[in-house]
């Protein structure tokens, strides 16, 4: 593994990210995967109504707060590019990739980028890396973000499909997903859908996606065809859940007061409010997460 090239004292940020909209539901994001500590700190911006950004190689922090300003105010990716690197005496070492509401993007590598450095921008994505294994990974991440699929379920096969092809040569550490949505945040007063980070793990795609999976486990929603009936064996089995989880529980065959106080004080002490119903019915996800812990 190749030692961190380091500039003024601090490492390069080298890693391979993609940026993405989906101009049908309004999601846009960022996902990122570096050998470099809690990368998600440094490298994704996004706001619905704007854009996203990723700014990585030396990563100029700035580009991102400044450049979700002028996508606001209207500049296409390429334009936002061309004021952000205007300026900067050190942009030939800088790399960046831009994408608006629209589906517009662009992708910047300055030449004094570390090999393999390079990106692709297409149609509602771009796509860029360096210090990479090759150009295959770059391939990997547009291959990721043009299959089928969510915004945030692509963002994180695009990464998979980046990290097969070789990926950060230097090997793996942190990774991010960032993913905006108009009052999409938690309790509908912000636009931070996902935002998900994995600081330092050996596998931190792997890691990513296990936590993507909670996330959509305790903040989604019930599924009409996940709506169990609780009577007969179901009931039963929720009963003897309850007690195996320290909870009081009811008998008889039908729902009782006791059970139902004890399922809900369940749910809220692990976080399933957005699950919870009145109604005689338990979630099956929520049932499946009971049978295992």
């Amino acid at each position: 593994m190749s030692k961190t090239p380091l500039k003024n004292g601090l490492s390069a940020v080298a890693t391979f990210s993609i940026v993405a909209v989906d101009v049908k539901t309004g999601e846009i994001g960022v996902a990122v995967q570096s050998k470099f500590l809690a990368v998600g700190a440094v490298v994704p911006w996004v706001k619905a109504g704007a854009g996203a950004i990723a700014t990585q190689s030396w990563a100029n922090t700035t580009y991102g707060p400044k450049g979700l300003q002028l996508l606001e105010q209207g500049l296409q990716p390429e334009e936002v590019i061309v004021q952000l690197t205007a300026d900067d005496t050190d942009k030939e070492s800088r790399q960046v990739g831009v994408v608006d509401m629209l589906g517009r993007s662009a992708t910047f590598t300055g030449k004094d980028c570390f090999d393999y450095a390079g990106g692709i921008a297409g149609p509602g994505f771009a796509a860029q890396g360096n210090i990479l294994a090759g150009a295959g990974v770059v391939d990997g991440l547009v291959k990721g973000i043009q299959s089928e699929g969510s915004l945030p379920d692509r963002l994180l096969y695009a990464l998979s499909l980046a990290q097969e092809a070789g990926g950060d040569k230097r090997g793996m550490q942190g990774a991010a997903l960032y993913v905006a949505k108009q009052g999409a945040g938690y309790g509908g007063f912000n636009d931070r859908y996902i935002d998900l980070r994995v600081d330092d793990n050996p596998s931190p795609i792997e890691e990513l996606k296990r936590l993507l999976a909670l996330q959509r486990l305790y903040f989604g929603r019930t599924a009409p065809e996940d709506r169990l009936q609780l009577t007969g064996e179901t009931l039963q089995e929720i009963r003897d859940l309850l007690r195996a989880h320290g909870y009081a529980a009811g008998t008889g065959a039908d729902y009782d007061q006791a059970t139902r106080h004890s399922l809900q004080a369940y749910f809220l002490t692990e976080n399933f409010d957005d699950r919870w119903t009145d109604e005689p019915v338990i979630d099956r996800l929520v049932l499946e997460f009971m049978r295992k812990f």
